[in-house]
């Protein structure tokens, strides 16, 4: 299968890429570079290009003979969100649109969409199922059900199937090392517990402490980049198969504190980490943690790599060397 990564450059696009090329497909990345990184496509094709440029697409899809795309180019920072929603709405929502409206006029009838955990908003009960209310409290989560809802109605309208993927919080490297976490400004919590290791930053600070939580700090729910990537392959499977649209959790079932973060970190790297304490962000829920029984079942998915320690030791490799 011939396939179009959309933000093949970025974090977990890079991976992607990798991990469909090992198995056999053929990648072509699109990626206006914003954000991601050209020399981390280590496989197939590459395009510069934004996914709202039609005529780019139009050329694309119509001559390269796609079977599928997946879309990794979302704007991802919850606070940022919050300061500029109009951005988010345009490049999370509207961008996705004119992608999906490319895709039905050149007959790709499969696609891959990276959600989120976001979607929520505060639990009304832990873990989170898939029928958990969506009731996002930031413009992320809100522009992210935007597309949600939007794909449901293009499979009732148009035929197009999907698959939903709703992250909750992707880490980790990849475990060779040369590929990992590489975001600007970065706002991922095990990168930036690292960096303060590494003296790349004065210090960690901790946005609130007085959550309602057992040591006052959120909890999420990690998952392994590697895992995630694997869930998609699963997910494309099942499109391939001539399977119907779904919807899935992605994450462990477990949930760590920032704290817990913290003292992992330390015992793992053997350093110590300077924390700083700040007031809490705006959109950010105090706990958030996946029921991913759903794909567990139906795909067969499993976690390679579930234990925190793996997690930040393959970023601790990665933040040491990267570029």
């Amino acid at each position: 299968m011939h396939l179009l990564i959309v933000g093949g450059a970025g974090y977990i696009g890079a991976h992607m890429v990798r991990h469909l090329h090992r198995a056999g497909y053929r990648p072509t990345t699109l990626d206006n570079l914003s954000a991601g990184h050209r020399e981390a496509i280590t496989a197939g094709e590459f395009v510069h290009g934004d996914c709202a440029d039609r005529a780019l697409l139009d050329s694309l899809l119509g001559n390269g003979g796609f079977d599928a795309v997946m879309h990794f180019a979302s704007l991802i920072q919850v606070g940022e969100s919050v300061r500029e929603p109009a951005r988010y709405y345009r490049n999370n929502v509207a961008h996705t649109q004119i992608l999906l409206d490319a895709m039905l006029a050149h007959g790709v009838q499969r696609f891959i969409f990276s959600s989120t955990a976001a979607v929520y908003g505060e639990p009304r009960y832990s873990p989170l199922d898939e029928d958990h209310p969506r009731e996002p409290i930031n413009p992320y989560g809100r522009s992210k059900w935007m597309v949600e809802q939007m794909l449901e109605d293009y499979a009732h309208a148009y035929e197009l199937r999907s698959v939903r993927l709703r992250y909750f919080n992707a880490a980790g490297a990849h475990p060779d090392g040369d590929i990992g976490e590489r975001h600007d400004p970065e706002t991922h919590l095990i990168p930036l517990v690292l960096q303060a290791a590494l003296g790349r930053r004065p210090a960690l600070t901790v946005h609130g402490d007085d959550y309602d939580t057992p040591d006052g700090t959120c909890i999420r729910d990690y998952i392994h980049v590697q895992d995630l990537c694997e869930a998609h392959l699963l997910a494309l499977r099942h499109l391939e198969a001539g399977g119907d649209s779904r919807v899935y959790n992605l994450g462990n079932g477990a949930g760590f504190s920032v704290r817990e973060v913290i003292d992992t970190a330390r015992r793992v790297i053997g350093r110590e980490i300077p924390v700083e304490y700040g007031p809490r962000r705006a959109g950010d829920a105090a706990r958030l943690v996946a029921d991913a029984g759903r794909i567990r079942r139906e795909l067969g998915w499993q976690p390679v790599h579930a234990d925190l320690a793996a997690i930040i030791e393959h970023a601790w490799h990665w933040e040491q060397r990267r570029p």
